[in-house]
């Protein structure tokens, strides 16, 4: 929408968290918990990790303290917004036999609906991702659609990247792309904290409407997007600058896949903590009585030997085929599939792998293996 962008102090940040909850929205946003930066319902913005920034590096993350009272001031952590729009874990149907207690998967009509508050612009391109590959098409997951539909999303434009962040080079930020109702640049001066909003949708407005802001001086515009900018030449990692779908083509029998496999636990922690990895298997089971019958759907990795076990056993018994199959699923044939990469570049599958292989590294190692025409040996 072509709306000026506005200011809101720090205390606009907590009427809009109450603006949202007064809407009806079960408001989810970052917060301390377990040594580490998640996802949870808020119940007022000081449940925000104000101060609170992270280090992270492969196969390491850390919180620390920072010296200002930033609420966004973190990279990605441990979660991602999936969970919530494509839980771990969902009944898909059960019944008894005389048909009462028929259940369907959908989530209760309880009038409950998500508020989305901090929302990166990795992880706004991860849910598009979702979104084509779960909603588009000619049959989309009703369950996914039920939890999609309505969700009111506040982006954050990020000024910060952490050591694993590389998604400017995945075309997916800093700044954040389309998809959301507001979208707010965190500015910190000392211990004065005011956020740039800009609107996405005319029901952002509405809301931004109901809270006291004034608009954004020029100068403010401007410094917000040289911050925006500026991040985007202080990512901590980088792909290399070439067609990775065809890279991976060429790196089929490439001898790296062993090496990476000696490295690899296949223990699917990269694809848990994915946003766009969508994979799921089903189980079905009964009571004691075998009355009642239930089906459960549940998250599934690639790297799980029985991912792809059919009628005489696994098709993928070894740890290269696995690794080989998530990578090049990931960055070469989803463009096949679904249009885009998979990948958003937030950097989870580097600090959650327990060896620390990363991700942009290997590709650097395919990339120094097929030299592009007219490059050095």
């Amino acid at each position: 929408m072509a709306a000026d962008p506005v200011m809101l102090d720090g205390a606009g940040l907590g009427l809009l968290v109450d603006e949202l909850r007064g809407r009806g929205y079960r408001v989810i946003g970052p917060t301390l918990a377990d040594n580490a930066i998640v996802l949870a319902e808020l119940t007022s913005a000081s449940d925000l990790p104000n101060g609170w920034g992270v280090d992270v590096a492969p196969g390491t993350y850390r919180l620390r303290q920072r010296a200002d009272s930033a609420a966004f001031g973190h990279s990605a952590g441990p979660q991602s917004w999936k969970q919530f729009v494509h839980p771990p874990r969902q009944m898909v149907w059960s019944s008894d036999p005389d048909g009462a207690d028929l259940h369907n998967g959908r989530p209760p009509e309880d009038g409950a609906r998500y508020a989305f508050l901090g929302v990166r612009g990795c992880d706004l391109a991860a849910l598009g991702v979702l979104d084509r590959v779960l909603a588009g098409g000619g049959h989309p997951d009703s369950s996914y659609t039920a939890r999609r539909d309505g969700v009111f999303v506040v982006a954050v434009n990020c000024t910060e990247p952490g050591g694993l962040c590389f998604c400017a080079s995945m075309g997916t930020g800093p700044a954040c792309g389309p998809g959301y109702d507001l979208a707010m640049t965190e500015r910190v001066d000392g211990d004065n904290v005011s956020y740039l909003v800009e609107v996405g949708t005319e029901f952002g407005a509405q809301v931004l409407a109901a809270l006291p802001h004034r608009l954004a001086e020029p100068t403010e515009c401007a410094a917000a997007a040289d911050e925006i900018a500026a991040a985007a030449t202080q990512m901590g990692r980088q792909m290399p600058e070439r067609d990775l779908r065809q890279l991976l083509v060429d790196s089929r029998e490439s001898a790296h896949w062993s090496e990476v496999a000696d490295r690899c636990l296949t223990c699917g922690n990269c694809t848990m903590v994915c946003p766009t990895c969508f994979c799921t298997s089903v189980s079905e089971v009964t009571d004691l009585t075998g009355e009642h019958a239930q089906r459960w759907s549940e998250w599934a990795s690639c790297f799980e030997l029985d991912f792809t076990f059919i009628h005489d056993g696994p098709v993928r018994t070894s740890g290269a085929s696995r690794y080989r199959h998530w990578l090049t699923h990931k960055l070469s044939s989803w463009h096949d599939q679904f249009g885009s990469s998979g990948c958003v570049g937030c950097g989870r599958c580097i600090a959650w792998c327990p060896p620390g292989i990363d991700i942009t590294e290997e590709m650097a190692i395919f990339d120094r293996e097929h030299p592009r025409d007219g490059a050095d040996d």
